[in-house]
């Protein structure tokens, strides 16, 4: 699954990681946790180009009756994606990609759970490829929520856990965004293990903790 992540990247990396046409407002995150509000990078809608906006992590599909079930809903397994009546709308029609240069998991070290935090070797941003509804409220209010795609885990990260989210190569954004024709067989083909390189490095157990979100979160263990 993919539970925590970061983004600690300036801003202007982002945009041109992503090929924003506007610096986005976003300060360092050291510990993104569900149910908080995530960037995300979308097609824009009758408009060239791209644009960040943002959405609360745990989808909340448009017929639910409370929004609470987001809270259960922060992942979606690549290989039903298709299928599921929770996501199959959305995959078809609402994808964007969520910025992060890093995501965390747990191993179970002497009965404590010490996590891991994995990175792309050279530092960047990378893509995780998302699902995002709008749901409306009795009173009228319109809350855009999202989830993360997760597949089997590759090689490096099967130690820790047997699945990790799925990461999208800069090639494939307007693929997945939309903006260039695809099938669902041809999407589904990208839903697949991450081969770039990546590290693996243990951290201090102070990211645990969902109300940490500060520089201690990637700090060597004790």
């Amino acid at each position: 699954m993919c539970g925590r992540f970061t983004l600690t990247a300036r801003a202007e990396d982002v945009a041109d990681q992503f090929g924003l046409s506007a610096v986005p407002a976003l300060s360092p995150r050291y510990n993104i946790a569900p149910t908080q509000s995530v960037p995300a990078v979308r097609a824009r809608v009758e408009l060239l180009g791209r644009e960040l906006v943002f959405a609360r992590w745990g989808l909340i599909p448009a017929w639910a009756s409370d929004p609470a079930i987001g809270a259960r809903m922060i992942n979606a397994r690549a290989e039903t994606v298709a299928e599921k009546p929770a996501y199959r709308s959305a995959f078809a029609r609402r994808r964007c990609l969520v910025p992060a240069d890093g995501f965390y998991e747990w191993r179970a070290v002497a009965g404590k759970k010490q996590p891991v935090c994995f990175r792309s070797r050279d530092g960047r941003p990378f893509a995780f490829a998302v699902l995002w509804e709008q749901w409306a409220a009795p009173s009228g209010e319109v809350l855009s929520s999202c989830a993360i795609l997760t597949t089997q885990a590759n090689e490096l990260v099967r130690p820790i856990h047997e699945r990790m989210p799925v990461i999208v190569a800069p090639h494939h954004y307007d693929v997945w965004l939309g903006t260039q024709a695809a099938s669902s067989e041809a999407l589904r083909g990208l839903l697949r293990p991450w081969l770039g390189e990546m590290t693996a490095t243990f951290v201090s157990m102070h990211v645990n903790n969902p109300r940490h979100d500060d520089e201690r979160c990637l700090a060597p263990p004790p």
